[in-house]
């Protein structure tokens, strides 16, 4: 074998040790250096509220809601009034 080719295969196997080292590539933009802490929802919730699901970055597509997590994950909550949906099911 050339050395050449041994000495690249060696750096592709350092470079990728590091990377598993290191936890991976991470991209400030996908993940900000100040994340925000999740709390649990003040109310329980149905399985119909599940449906609302917050996004990676834990936000919500939906105006007057916040993120907060229950059994079934991270759901989206109405601010406004967040019992509402509950008595009704």
């Amino acid at each position: 074998m050339k050395p050449w080719v041994l000495l690249l295969s060696m750096l592709i196997y350092g470079v990728v040790m590091l990377l598993l080292v290191l936890g991976g590539l991470k991209n400030e933009t996908f993940f900000p250096a100040g994340r925000t802490v999740i709390e649990q929802c003040g109310v329980r919730a149905l399985l119909k509220c599940c449906e609302k699901r917050c996004t990676k970055l834990q936000e919500c597509f939906s105006p007057n809601h916040t993120c907060c997590w229950t059994f079934c994950g991270n759901i989206c909550l109405d601010n406004r009034e967040p019992f509402k949906s509950m008595l009704n099911p």
